[in-house]
């Protein structure tokens, strides 16, 4: 993007998609005029919360074949933008602006301070270096296409801005919400249904009363939709107030988002404890065990890595008298063992019951998108970034890795 002609680019949203954007178009031109609009009095809200406030920046995955499995919604697309901008790109573009990431062991990335403001200042700062210009609370209401290809934006509450203002370029990185997404459909864009992704599931069973804190750390989870789509996700879960939640459980309400939404949020949740093992193995262990420990008290006695006080309520499940000891174990009893261990079965009553999604699915339709440089084929000089799109990652640092990759693309168009 090289042109002796200064032209004039908006960005629409200040957070890290609308950052990057701005950040992307003025390091590739220098001539270019680039401002920020936001419609609240924060900037970068999702950077400075996210991971806990430590702002998990990406995800260690460099082999972009790996990088994409992550994303349910746009991993098609992403390939080809991702030989662009990807892990490493990001890892060095914030080293080479004073930032050191570093990668914790389940390879989510975070600034060596733990201070989600690192990120922010360092975002901030860059924008304040490269001449963007930042306008806070004002929203834009309304996009018009002005003559000479040129775009006339109105704004709603301006105060240091006129209402109506004129620019050659929009990169539009509004987020998942349908008001800022009524712009692009305004301009003649499709809008795929938003519908909630990364949430926890409500479970109303009495296998998981009074268990609220125990975790287990690695497990594997199926979902089954009524539409008879199945799902899995394999990793930790923790049991709270309201039934399942931890990284796999959100991971897998992503993958699932659609058929969860189309549902009413009913399905069917089978789990493995032991994802190493399936029922004949596990019945061969409980067997042994009973041989070589005939006298031990089973409720004391979980030898299945499995937490103690989710092993008493499989014990209380199959009915067995307190303290019951192995040699009292029928085959019958071991066999429902087995099938609570490998083969349990809950019913998802619903979505958590607090409002945890962080991202949502839906969004500007990707067929519409040309992604090498992520600008509008039906609009000439409208270009997306971010969450707008039909795009969603998992848990993991890989929705804010899309939104380097996205806004640095639609900036260096």
């Amino acid at each position: 993007m090289t042109t002796s002609k200064q032209i004039k680019i908006a960005v629409i949203g200040g957070g890290a998609a609308g950052f990057f954007s701005a950040i992307s178009a003025a390091h590739h031109d220098s001539n270019a005029e680039v401002s920020i609009y936001e419609a609240t009095n924060k900037l970068l809200a999702k950077v400075l919360i996210s991971g806990g406030g430590r702002c998990n920046v990406t995800n260690n995955t460099p082999e972009i074949s790996e990088l994409v499995k992550n994303y349910p919604r746009g991993h098609k697309e992403l390939r080809g933008a991702f030989t662009r901008f990807a892990v490493l790109d990001t890892i060095a573009w914030f080293k080479s602006n004073g930032v050191e990431l570093k990668t914790e062991p389940d390879k989510r990335m975070f600034p060596i301070t733990n201070e989600s403001s690192t990120i922010a200042n360092c975002l901030i700062n860059k924008a304040k270096d490269l001449g963007i210009k930042v306008i806070l609370k004002q929203k834009v209401s309304q996009i018009k296409l002005a003559a000479n290809q040129q775009f006339q934006l109105h704004f709603n509450g301006a105060e240091e801005e006129s209402a109506v203002a004129i620019f050659d370029q929009v990169i539009l990185t509004t987020g998942g919400t349908k008001s800022s997404l009524e712009l692009a459909r305004s301009l003649g864009h499709t809008i795929t249904a938003l519908v909630p992704s990364l949430f926890s599931f409500e479970i109303n069973d009495s296998r998981l009363a009074e268990l609220a804190g125990v975790s287990f750390t690695d497990i594997q989870l199926e979902l089954i939709a009524p539409n008879g789509n199945k799902f899995k996700q394999q990793g930790p879960v923790l049991i709270t107030h309201w039934g399942l939640s931890g990284p796999a459980t959100i991971k897998l309400s992503a993958l699932a988002a659609k058929d969860l939404f189309a549902s009413g949020y009913i399905a069917t949740l089978k789990i493995n404890f032991l994802p190493k093992e399936n029922w004949e193995s596990v019945l061969g262990l409980l067997t042994l065990h009973k041989e070589h420990h005939p006298k031990a008290i089973a409720s004391g006695d979980s030898f299945l890595n499995i937490p103690k006080r989710y092993w008493a309520k499989i014990l209380l499940q199959i009915e067995t008298k307190e303290k019951q000891i192995w040699s009292e174990f029928s085959k019958k009893q071991l066999q429902l063992i087995a099938s609570e261990i490998t083969q349990a079965t809950y019913a998802v009553a619903g979505k958590g019951k607090f409002k945890d999604e962080f991202v949502t699915c839906g969004g500007v339709s990707l067929k519409e998108v040309d992604f090498t440089t992520m600008q509008s084929k039906i609009v000439p000089g409208l270009f997306f970034s971010g969450e707008v799109l039909d795009i969603d990652g998992i848990t993991g640092g890989f929705n804010f890795q899309s939104a380097w990759t996205t806004g640095w693309i639609a900036g260096s168009r």
